[in-house]
């Protein structure tokens, strides 16, 4: 019984990374092609969505608990859930700091063209579909490929802050809108920060070794 209840857990919380990613997307692409519908449209009908998601996933891991009291393995599952629940939380706020900017950008003129941020984008959203993957699979070596992803992420932040750090040296008048271009790369940047946090929790799950603050330790399980 309890197996079946951690299996729809986890199906329900795919559902919940599929709807994030879509955040992600439209956003993005919302603010490159300059599509007040499809930014209005995370805003008004996904974030509601996302919300909704967040609290039925937080009362479904607290009633499991209390209902069955699940051990070992279980247990750590149902908690890891939990967390990753309020990760996805966290990251469709994040897309709708992205959609904020946006609306605030395609009202103005263009700074630059969007070269980075969409492939910035591109990974990122990767890397959500892969850290849930990593853990429904229990696939340590897909996990480890997202974390390493990160480093590329962190690349393309640099990269749009120094060019637009630049922008705003020769052109004083963009400032309030590289400002908000930058807070569109720190909110993707934030977002791959995230997905790391869940697959470094998937390792610990998975093998039992925790790799969190760069350490490599194996951990005993008693389970």
């Amino acid at each position: 019984m309890l197996d079946q209840e951690i299996a729809e857990l986890k199906r329900r919380l795919i559902e919940y990374a599929g709807l994030v990613e879509n955040m992600i997307s439209k956003s993005v692409e919302g603010l490159v092609g300059k599509d007040h519908d499809l930014l209005n449209e995370v805003a008004r009908r996904d974030e509601p969505r996302a919300n909704d998601f967040e609290i039925e996933l937080e009362e479904q891991c607290t009633i499991l608990i209390a209902k069955f009291q699940p051990t070992a393995k279980d247990l750590r599952t149902i908690m890891m859930i939990a967390q990753m629940n309020n990760d996805l939380e966290r990251m469709a706020d994040l897309a709708v700091n992205i959609v904020e900017s946006a609306l605030f950008l395609i009202e103005r003129p263009q700074v630059k063209p969007f070269i980075d941020i969409p492939k910035m984008a591109e990974t990122v959203k990767s890397m959500v579909k892969d850290a849930i993957d990593s853990f429904i699979r229990e696939d340590s070596q897909k996990a480890r490929g997202v974390c390493e992803r990160d480093n590329r992420v962190d690349e393309y932040q640099d990269q749009i802050t120094r060019e637009l750090i630049t922008y705003i040296a020769s052109n004083p008048s963009t400032i309030e809108r590289s400002f908000q271009l930058i807070r569109v790369a720190n909110s993707l940047e934030r977002i791959a920060d995230l997905s790391t946090n869940i697959c470094e929790d998937a390792i610990f799950i998975i093998e039992g070794r925790l790799i969190k603050h760069g350490k490599d330790d194996l951990e005993e399980d008693n389970s």
